[in-house]
Formats: structure tokens, C-alpha cells, sequence
């Protein structure tokens, strides 16, 4: 718990979590609001993909951004406008004004204004604790999104259920602008004029990550593997659970099992000290496939529960370990845009599996095809690991504590 003991890190912590309480319910309560409105198989793909494409385009700008001109203050600006859009989207799905055009295009909206956010947000954690916390920094942080993925699922499939996917979209909405207040009393110092232009920064951010082989492989597997998870799992999942027996309440307790599992495996990380962070991660990282298998050739309950709590064990090593190996290995005054470009290759595909595997499950059948995406989903996690620039990645020699310069 020693990160606790830095002051911005606190703020930061508590901004992070309450953001979470609303995003860990927006995923079930979106899927099922697109569904009420179109039950096709490329709806929710539809949806998903408007929200992820500009967020892609705006990526690399967010990451420059951040690097001229603070973290913090990137994170609270686009936390706000997220708020406001996403509150507009919880308004039309309750007063019954919604339709699927216009989801899709506050998606894109959404999109555009959460972008510039992700790589500040990312990159500001190496700015708030010392380098020799930043694996129980963001196990901490870590820590608080899987507590809450067990109850956020389950309690917006509830109130799906109960009285429709609104209010857990409004909840979402309102604690984005939460999050943005608690922000207000971090002060980082300021960055560093470079006198170069955005253009060269972009160019010199992308000359280290073309120049850094582990970086850019894991980057490119990932992002074939989120094309397969988004399009397969996200997209199709809910679609499947709704003409299963699996239902909404099905779909929220696997959720919440996945939240359990990721909870778990923090809880054993924040102890344990990760030596060889990318083989640990993407050997871990290849269970992600299995709820997409069971979906797809096993479609009950109880075992997409077992797979899912399973996934949540390896993505949150594989994230927890790729954080940690970044945030050490990579200049302090290139990580927004190192982590720019570590969004971008990892999401300029997934727009194609979300919108590619709707109407590939129409053609060829929504099990055939979910079963097909998590067996390529494993493969290529494994593949990744035998390279051997990211199986001989290791961890630096723990460093003397220090605080970070100039905070307060």
C-alpha cells in the first residue's frame, strides 16, 4: 500500500475509482440498450466500432499532448467531455429517443474526446510514486478495477433487468465527471519545452517504438488479438448469452467472474515480483480465448463462468506485466507517446473484428465463428512468446527508494 503514501497518487487513485464505478457497469448496459433498439448481429459491432475508430485517429495526438503539455490536465479535460457525451447517450435510452444512428454517432463523439486521455493516463503513474513502486502502483490500481468488474457487471445486468440500461449508463456518465474534480488538486510540474513541433515529436516517438522490438511485436499480436476479442466476445457474446440459456444474468455473473479472477491474480501480483513480465503476461494473456470457445462450442452457464474467471487471471497479468514493462523501460519523456503508439497498433484493427464477425456470424453461424476467433486468440498469444526479444525481457535491478522529484 506504500504508493498510498504519495499524495498525488491518492487523488489520483481515488479519480481512478470512481471513474471505474460507472465503466465497469457501461460495457453490460450499453450491449443490451443497443439491443433493445436492433437485434441484429452487427449492431453492437456497429456501435463499438464508431467508438473506436476515431478513438484510434486521435490517439497519437493525445500522446504528444500529454507530453507538452501535462497528464493531469489531458486526463481531467477528456474525462469531462466523455462525461458530458455519455450523459447525453444515458438521457435518449431513457426517454425511449434512442436509436442506432445516433448511438452510433455519440460513439464516434465518444470516442474522439476519450482518445487524447488514454496515453496521459497511462503515462502519468511514473509521475506520482517512485520508480520502485510501480508494480504495487498499478497493482493497486489494478486491484480496484477487477474489485469492482465482480459487482459492475452483475449490478447493470440487474438494472437491465430491472429497469432498463439507462440509469447504469447514467451512473457511468456522472462518475466521468467525478473523476475529473478529484483531479483538481494534483500538481505536476510543468513539461519541459522540447522546441521541436507536434510533427517531429510524432516522428521521434515513432522512430523509438519502430527501433524497439519488443515493443512494436507485442504491440502488432495485440492488436490482432483485440480485433478477435472485441469482434468475438464484446460484439458477439452478449448476442450469443441473449439466445442462450446464458441471458443477461448469465452474461453479467461471467463478467463478474472474469472481475474475480483479474482480483485474484492482483492480489497474488502485488507481492510478487514479475521477473519476466512479457512471457509471464502472454502465456497468461492466452486464456482470454477460452470464453470465446466455450461460447462458441459450449454455450451454458456455468462452464463460461469457469472460463471467464480463468480469463480474468491472464489478462490481468498480461496488463499488469506490459504496464510495468513499459513504465521501466521506456524514457520518462517519450512514454505518452510510446504508450500512443502502443493504443494505436493495439486498436486499428479491432474497428475490422468488430464490424468483420457480425456478418461473418451470419454467414457461417455465431458458434462456428466465436470458436474459430479463440482458438486464433491463444494461438497467437503463444506464438508471440517465442520471440525471442520479448521472452528474454526482464525486470531491472530493484532501485533505493526515492520520492519523485518536484511534487506536491
Amino acid at each position: 500500500m506504500s504508493p498510498l503514501r504519495e499524495r498525488p497518487f491518492r487523488w489520483y487513485f481515488l479519480s481512478r475509482s470512481v471513474n471505474l464505478v460507472g465503466t465497469t457497469m457501461s460495457p453490460v448496459a450499453l450491449a443490451f440498450a443497443v439491443l433493445a433498439v436492433d437485434h441484429g448481429t452487427a449492431s453492437l459491432g456497429m456501435v463499438l466500432a464508431a467508438y473506436t475508430v476515431p478513438l484510434v485517429v486521435f490517439l497519437l495526438l493525445g500522446g504528444v499532448i500529454a507530453d507538452r503539455w501535462g497528464r493531469h490536465r489531458v486526463v481531467q479535460t477528456s474525462n469531462v467531455l466523455a462525461g458530458v457525451v455519455r450523459g447525453v447517450l444515458a438521457i435518449l435510452v431513457l426517454s425511449g429517443h434512442a436509436d442506432l444512428r445516433t448511438m452510433v454517432v455519440l460513439a464516434a463523439v465518444n470516442g474522439a474526446v476519450v482518445a487524447p486521455g488514454l496515453p496521459a493516463m497511462n503515462g502519468i503513474v511514473p509521475q506520482l510514486v517512485p520508480r520502485d513502486q510501480l508494480q504495487q502502483a498499478n497493482a493497486l490500481l489494478s486491484l480496484t478495477r477487477a474489485s469492482l468488474m465482480v459487482i459492475g457487471p452483475s449490478a447493470a445486468a440487474a438494472l437491465v433487468v430491472g429497469i432498463g440500461p439507462g440509469w447504469a449508463l447514467l451512473i457511468d456518465a456522472i462518475t466521468w465527471l467525478l473523476a475529473a474534480a478529484l483531479l483538481l488538486p494534483i500538481s505536476l510540474p510543468a513539461a519541459v519545452p522540447t522546441g521541436s513541433t507536434m510533427l517531429e515529436e510524432l516522428r521521434e516517438g515513432w522512430l523509438y517504438f519502430r527501433g524497439t522490438t519488443w515493443l512494436w511485436l507485442v504491440v502488432a499480436a495485440c492488436g490482432v488479438m483485440n480485433a478477435l476479442a472485441e469482434g468475438g466476445l464484446t460484439a458477439l457474446g452478449p448476442v450469443r448469452a441473449d439466445e442462450t440459456s446464458i441471458g443477461a444474468h448469465g452474461w453479467g455473473l461471467a463478467m463478474s467472474a472474469q472481475a474475480l479472477g483479474a482480483l485474484g491474480a492482483t492480489l497474488a501480483l502485488m507481492k510478487r515480483r514479475l521477473e519476466r513480465p512479457l512471457l509471464s503476461g502472454l502465456l497468461a494473456c492466452s486464456l482470454f480465448g477460452l470464453p470465446m470457445i466455450v461460447l462458441g462450442a459450449w454455450p451454458a452457464t456455468a462452464p463460461l463462468i469457469v472460463a471467464a474467471f480463468l480469463s480474468g487471471i491472464g489478462v490481468q497479468v498480461f496488463v499488469l506485466g506490459w504496464h510495468v514493462a513499459v513504465q521501466e523501460n521506456v524514457p520518462d519523456q517519450m512514454l505518452s507517446r510510446a504508450y500512443s503508439y502502443d493504443q494505436l497498433g493495439s486498436l486499428a484493427t479491432v474497428p475490422v473484428g468488430q464490424l468483420a464477425l457480425g456478418p461473418l456470424a451470419a454467414a457461417y453461424g455465431i458458434g462456428e465463428v466465436l470458436t474459430v476467433a479463440g482458438t486464433l486468440y491463444v494461438g497467437i498469444a503463444l506464438l508471440t512468446v517465442a520471440a525471442g526479444p520479448v521472452r528474454a525481457l526482464a525486470r531491472p535491478e530493484p532501485a533505493t527508494a526515492s520520492s519523485p522529484a518536484a511534487l506536491t
